[in-house]
Formats: C-alpha cells, structure tokens, sequence
C-alpha cells in the first residue's frame, strides 16, 4: 500500500467514537477481549464472527454510539484488506507454486543430501527458513512435515531433535520477516519502512532461530522423547511428478521479493533523493506488491514450466492457492476493525497517556502488550499494532521498524490451546497436550524472549 493511499484512508477514517475515562475504555478492552475469547474458545464460533462482535461489545462498553462504532469497524476492516490483501494472495499464489511443482521438495531433497549426523537439526532451521518466507505458518507446516518425518525415521532422529528446528525456522520467518502477513499489518499500522524493517527482521530472526530451533532441541528431546508417528507421512508432491524445477532457480523464485525490498532499501540510504530516477524505480520494483508479483511470474517459468505444467493449469492452480485465504483475508481484516474500533475509542491514546507516566521503554511497553493479547485471544499482532501505534508518533525510521518487531516478538510468546498452531503442531507430531506445552510452547516463549531482547539491545545502538 503506497504512503499516499495510507493518508487518504487515514483521512476518511472517522472521528474519535468516544470520550470515555481511562477506567470504563480499560474495561472496555479487556470485555472486547473477553468476548472474542469466549466466543472463539467456548462456542467455537468463527475468528471473524468473534472478532466482529468483540467490536461491537467494545465500543458498546466504552460508551459509543453503534453506528460510529460500525463505521470505525469498516474502516479498519478495508483498509487492512487494500493494505495486506493482494500481498496475502501473490504470498499464497507462490507458495502453492512452489508446493505443487516440487520445488519445496528439490530444496529440502538438496540441502538433506548434504547434510548428516550433528548438522542435521542445522540443515532443518536453513530449510525451514527458506521455504517460510512466501509461505504461511500453516502451509509451511504442510510442506515440512513429511520432511520432519522421514528424516527422524530413516535417519533414527529424535522427532524433536529435527521437529523443533524446522518449527522455529517457520515461526520466526513468520512473526519478524516481511512477507508475512502479521509483519505486514504492523508495518502498516504503524506506518514503518518495509526494507528498513525487513533488514533489521532477518539480523533479530538469525540469533533468534538458532537459540530457539538446534541449541533448544537438544533439551525439548530430552524432555519428550517420541518416535515419528508412521501415519502421520502424506505424499510429496513430487512424488507424482515426471520433472521437478532445479535447486538454483527455486531458491531465487522464493528469495526475488527479498532482494527486491532489500535493494529498495539500500537505494533509499544510498541516494536519498525521492525525486532520483534510480530511486523512484527502485520505489517501484522493491514494493511489496510488485517484488511478490514478479516472483509470481518469474515462477512460472522457473517453477511450473520446469515440473511439466502447461498453460492450461495455471490458471486453475492459481485459483487453488487462493481458495484457502478467504477465511484469513477476514479474520486479518477483522481483526484491522477491531484495531480501528480500539484507535477510535481512544484506546490508543490512553496507552500513550498511561505510558508517559511510566518508566518502560516504548519497545517493552509494546512486546508486553503483544504479549497480553497473545496469551487472552491466541493472536495479537494486528490488535497489538492498534494499541502501540500512537507510540510510533516521534520515532525514528530505524525505532519504528523496531517497534514492529517487538509487536512481531510478543505476538509469539506461549502458544497454548486458543492458537490454532498449537493444535496443528500437537496432531502432526502425534504429541499429548502436556508434550506439546513443554516442547512447541516453550519453544514459542523463547523465540518471543530472545527477540524482544535482542530488539531493546538494538534499539541502544541504533
């Protein structure tokens, strides 16, 4: 979404709903959250549906009009949809590319031929990582398993000594690393820079993974020993397939948006002049929009082209990859209304007004609220972003990017039964609820842990 398109929705956005005192908009929040809970954990009632209503009782609660609260709901809504929609839709467009034509296979398959004995849980974070940057949690999770599987099998692995790092690989990529949807909504809420933020992403992410993925897995398998659940190995994708795309051209098809942003990035520190020819194409192809849209098409040709798939199933596989983001598009955008019903009831500014009286750092401040929504609603970022904008009001290109990153670093902390990952993880490892929590949830802990403190370490010297 272009910073112009920003300030015209900013600019339609509407007034401020409600006056309240900072003890009725506080229980407002924490009731708004208690019924999303409620709706979602005990009525099994859709994110969206939940999201919505929680909206609702919010700006009920804090004493706003419906209909105003209606309308800031709206505007949240569709202007989180204009801003991650399309970006949410080429994600998933590439990574179903790379699924069905082999090429998570081919990378996995090569990088596992080189690798062995103690690099093992190594090669799986380096896999993880790799395939995680245009693909969703979920899909990831998809695509590794099997992998995760067959080597613990063949290899006479720990399931967790290998599961734990592709794990971590996955969430990481997830939560601090543009593409990804939860990034994304933050960069927009707070109006950050994409590249500044997807560098300063990827130098938290390496330290982060490693901690968290090999050196945590020696201790989680210690702690759950478990042997792969045999029924548990779908088939590859490739399996099916005559032909597969090589290894060079699908690592550069995944990393094509990386390089795109990044050299966008560079470009701006370098020339800094926006009225620059250089500059302004830069602008253009280090978009996210564009850098996700030039990996689409590049992978045609590198990808599907290669595995034997003619004109005639494009289309249609396209069309696969975007059937299953309908359900995400709206819990995301509901979850921007909640955001904006959050902003207009003053929310916002009280957190900005409590915050001034208290000696916490704005990062902290803003990886403890993520962190808060985290463990009551399951997911935070988006609601997370809404709360800690106002705080990104005098901040530096550089701070603001790590505000987005300790949003990103909170909205990981403790995975437990409100988060879909956790039953995901849970079923595929053939796991008990108690293994799961000493093992998936702490590793969720210790990646929000050792983010956020690297983000804070940064934030003293740049």
């Amino acid at each position: 979404m272009t910073r112009l398109s920003v300030e015209m929705l900013a600019a339609d956005a509407p007034e401020p709903i409600t006056s309240a005192g900072h003890a009725q908009l506080g229980i407002a929040v924490l009731a708004g959250i208690a019924v999303i809970v409620l709706l979602i954990t005990k009525f099994k009632l859709h994110a969206f549906l939940s999201l919505t209503i929680g909206s609702l009782a919010l700006g009920a609660i804090a004493g706003a009009p419906l209909d105003k609260v209606l309308l800031s709901f709206s505007a949240g809504l569709g202007s989180t949809v204009a801003g991650v929609g399309v970006l949410i839709a080429l994600g998933a467009i590439l990574g179903k590319m790379l699924a069905d034509s082999g090429g998570a296979d081919q990378i996995v398959d090569t990088i596992l031929d080189r690798a062995g004995g103690r690099s093992m849980p190594w090669a799986m974070v380096l896999i993880a990582s790799v395939i995680g940057l245009p693909l969703f949690f979920e899909v990831g999770i998809v695509l590794l398993i099997p992998v995760v599987l067959m080597v613990a099998k063949r290899g006479n692995y720990s399931l967790m000594r290998i599961g734990i790092p592709a794990l971590a690989g996955l969430s990481v990529m997830h939560g601090l690393v543009p593409p990804h949807p939860g990034p994304l909504v933050a960069i927009d809420a707070v109006k950050a820079d994409l590249g500044i933020t997807l560098a300063l992403g990827v130098l938290v992410a390496i330290p982060t993974v490693i901690i968290a993925g090999p050196v945590f897995s020696k201790y989680a398998a210690r702690w759950v020993d478990v042997p792969a659940p045999e029924n548990m190995i779908p088939q590859r994708a490739s399996d099916d397939l005559d032909r597969r795309p090589g290894f060079g051209a699908t690592l550069f098809t995944v990393l094509l948006p990386v390089i795109l942003m990044l050299a966008k990035a560079l470009v701006d520190i370098v020339v800094d002049d926006p009225e620059n020819l250089v500059q302004r194409i830069f602008d253009v192809i280090g978009s996210p929009m564009i850098a996700l849209l030039a990996s689409v098409l590049v992978g045609i040709f590198t990808l599907l082209r290669p595995a034997g798939f003619s004109k005639e199933r494009i289309s249609p596989l396209v069309e696969k990859g975007l059937m299953p983001i309908a359900g995400i598009l709206l819990i995301v955008g509901a979850g921007g209304g909640f955001k904006q019903t959050l902003i207009d009831s003053g929310v916002g500014r009280m957190v900005l007004e409590i915050s001034e009286n208290w000696s916490i750092p704005a990062l902290l401040l803003a990886w403890l609220i993520a962190v808060a929504i985290r463990l009551a609603t399951g997911s935070a970022t988006v609601s997370a972003a809404g709360l800690v904008a106002p705080l990104a009001a005098d901040m530096s290109s550089t701070h603001t990017a790590l505000l987005v990153l300790a949003i990103g670093a909170g909205s990981l902390f403790l995975s437990h039964v409100n988060d879909a990952g956790f039953w995901l993880v849970k079923e595929y490892f053939g796991l008990s609820v108690g293994q799961n929590l000493k093992t998936w949830s702490v590793m969720e802990c210790i990646i929000s842990v050792v983010a956020g403190g690297i983000v804070l370490l940064l934030s003293l010297v740049i």
